[in-house]
């Protein structure tokens, strides 16, 4: 049965600006239509500067802080520019948030003030979308095809035929809902489907064929995205799709005068994956599948033996970064790769018009390309790239990974032009200053500014060869660890600007260091951390936010606090993320302690909340590849690869990691670090507290739990 549909999703009519509103005016607007609302001053500082620089064109980096309401300060201003405005959001979950909440309710507000209500899309990648051409090439035979990686093993023949008829069902249930979506958009199928089910019907860009050769390209669910988004007041996409815009061209993404960029710190890592490939033997094996109608035999063959040669060499390898080039066994592997795949995309030849099936045709050309350009890329060891094997801990998949040394030199010459960029964070100037963030976005590092008093005494302190002590701004006891009001900078073409939080970190929480712990130097939860761990969670109550380190460090946190109290406790990855942070929620004296995801990724406001506890600086560890490459080029230019690349990094995760505990104006908490070196590293302590919220410091454990037992009776 071919899949129909009878709409492509709401027709958005033309814009027609009026030019008689100004950003303070819908700013007022949108802000009143909050009940009980009322503008920041940080919120409208933050749009009078945007408004700024949608005058002159001049680029901005601003800080604005949690609580600061920086949706409706970019995007009141958004609303003034002639013709569409790109909003770029670091995750698809913050990109719904602006589309299903923030921006109906702006439209809403401001269209008396406009005399029109201003329209927006969303714009997503290709393969968020069904793709009606793959569901209908999904005939009996497909499975095989296409959900081959379905598992094989453990079970035997029956565990596979039972997996295969239960994604076959979701397959079954996929063109029942092609014929009701207007949208074609995954987000909205509920319940969902599994990945590999999703991945046999839908098509990623380099596999399109385009609509003008596609049998279904009138009814492409992906190109009625891309012509909302074209017809749109604003368009919220994501940075991953930001980032494939600027590598392809720039003809993704309508044409624009503003982009915002929210959460700004991320888009050099997501650009950075945008530009990473990898060799996997199962990609060669998917592929030489697809590519097997249209080969002859020994061609095929070929590509089998280099996706064998692949195995071998990834199975002797070590995993870690390629120091010294490929070992011999890889590189024969990519040779071997790179002479079949360019053998069989010539015998393929072109796609044609009146080819029986240019859709699977396409396809077959594009992923063998992509194989092609991969190995290439390894073979030619070029200096601004990267190369590393990749072994997950249960040695599930095996990887051969490129990646560019910086992706500075991409954004500075395919971000800005023709367009003016609004970079906004929580987290932006580090140690006090927006020059880190600048350069990893491609902007040149403004000249430096004339020191203060107290980095002029630092200065000659070191001149004379004395011990420099930390500037007052770093903490002394009972201070507070404030970045202060950010000075704002400038640098050829751009500007930035701190507009500092609504929320009076000083009075609502406290910035607690164990100082008195040994310096970790073990992986895991060391004895001392885990006492100090222990007698903070009792002190409280429970109602614990515990970042950690590594997964083992986490793990034993569990065990020490479920082994010597009643609190329950929450453990990342042994239920999903999402339902744990709804236990955490509703179960006051609960205790929730996981990794990385949760530094970002929770928002958890009120008192369920109280405490944060940190294990240890969040430095990359030495075999992350892309971070222990960039530090040794800088160490081989004659800088100090670990202050030019691990602390930045450690500040912005731990800022984000900090920022867990307040939330809204009326929380109140404690963020405890047991990692002494916050307050004894006399280099990078000071950089990375003056990157933090200016919260009171502290580094005697006695006022920490004092203040603790006052929450758990209030």
């Amino acid at each position: 049965m071919t899949p129909s549909r009878t709409a492509t999703g709401p027709a958005v009519p033309k814009k027609r600006r009026s030019g008689r509103a100004g950003a303070g005016e819908l700013l007022t607007a949108a802000v009143g239509a909050v009940p009980g609302g009322a503008a920041r001053p940080g919120q409208q500082q933050m749009a009078e500067a945007i408004e700024h620089s949608i005058a002159s064109g001049e680029h901005l980096l601003v800080q604005a802080g949690t609580g600061t309401g920086k949706s409706l300060a970019y995007l009141a201003p958004a609303l003034t520019v002639d013709g569409p405005v790109v909003v770029s959001t670091a995750t698809l979950a913050l990109q719904s948030q602006l589309v299903e909440h923030d921006l109906p309710r702006l439209a809403d507000a401001v269209e008396p003030v406009l005399g029109r209500r201003p329209t927006f899309a969303v714009l997503k990648g290709r393969h968020h979308y069904l793709c009606l051409a793959r569901l209908d090439s999904s005939v009996e035979d497909e499975p095989d095809d296409a959900l081959f990686d379905a598992p094989r093993s453990g079970g035997g023949g029956t565990k596979w035929l039972g997996e295969a008829g239960r994604l076959g069902k979701q397959v079954q249930r996929l063109r029942d809902w092609a014929e009701e979506t207007a949208t074609g958009d995954r987000d909205e199928l509920d319940p969902g489907v599994d990945d590999q089910v999703w991945r046999s019907v839908s098509m990623p860009a380099r596999e399109c064929v385009g609509a003008s050769r596609c049998p279904f390209g009138q009814e492409c669910f992906a190109e009625a995205s891309r012509a909302r988004a074209r017809e749109a007041d604003i368009v919220v996409t994501n940075h991953s799709l930001l980032a494939v815009d600027m590598l392809a061209g720039r003809h993704i993404v309508p044409p624009h005068k503003l982009l915002v960029v929210d959460e700004a710190h991320e888009l050099a890592d997501r650009v950075s994956s945008a530009a990473q490939a990898e060799l996997v033997p199962e990609l060669i094996d998917r592929s030489t599948r697809r590519a097997r109608p249209l080969l002859r035999p020994d061609l095929a063959e070929r590509l089998t033996e280099a996706g064998d040669a692949l195995a071998v060499g990834l199975a002797e390898a070590p995993a870690g970064r390629l120091t010294a080039g490929l070992p011999p066994a890889l590189r024969e592997a990519c040779t071997l790769l790179d002479s079949a795949t360019r053998a069989a995309l010539e015998a393929i030849g072109d796609v044609k018009s009146d080819d029986p099936d240019p859709v699977r045709k396409q396809q077959a050309k594009a992923v063998l390309d992509e194989l092609s350009t991969t190995a290439q890329r390894l073979l030619e060891e070029a200096d601004h790239d990267v190369a590393w094997v990749e072994k997950p801990d249960n040695g599930s998949r095996r990887a051969l990974v490129v990646a560019p040394l910086s992706v500075a030199g991409t954004l500075a010459t395919h971000l800005y032009d023709e367009r003016t960029v609004v970079a906004t964070s929580a987290t932006l100037a580090l140690g006090g200053r927006f020059d880190t963030v600048a350069r990893a976005l491609g902007l040149d590092a403004p000249p430096p500014a004339p020191p203060s008093p107290a980095a002029a005494a630092l200065a000659t302190a070191a001149a004379a060869g004395r011990s420099p002590v930390a500037p007052p701004v770093a903490a002394t006891e009972g201070s507070r660890a404030s970045i202060g009001t950010v000075p704002a900078t400038e640098g050829p073409g751009w500007s930035s600007l701190d507009v500092g939080s609504p929320f009076d970190y000083a009075r609502q929480g406290i910035l607690y260091v164990a100082a008195h712990l040994p310096r970790p130097s073990v992986s895991g939860l060391p004895g001392p951390a885990g006492e100090e761990l222990l007698a903070l969670v009792e002190a409280l109550g429970g109602r614990t936010l515990g970042l950690f380190s590594s997964r083992r460090a986490a793990q034993q946190a569990a065990e020490l606090v479920r082994a010597r109290t009643d609190l329950p406790v929450l453990l990342q990855g042994e239920e999903a993320l999402p339902l744990l942070v709804r236990r955490f929620r509703e179960v006051r004296e609960s205790c929730l302690f996981g990794v990385m995801s949760l530094w970002q990724g929770v928002d958890v406001p009120g008192d369920a909340c109280q405490l944060v506890v940190i294990d240890r600086l969040p430095f990359p560890r030495p075999d992350e590849p892309l971070a222990a490459a960039r530090a040794a080029a800088v160490d081989a230019g004659g800088g100090s690869g670990f202050a030019a690349v691990s602390v930045p990094i450690a500040a912005v995760r731990l800022a984000q990691g900090v920022g867990r505990l307040i939330r809204a104006t009326g929380d109140r908490g404690v963020v405890a670090v047991l990692d002494s070196r916050l307050e004894t590293a006399r280099g990078y302590g000071p950089f990375l507290r003056r990157s933090l919220p200016p919260f009171w410091y502290t580094t005697r454990p006695e006022v920490a739990r004092g203040a603790l037992e006052r929450l758990a009776k209030s």
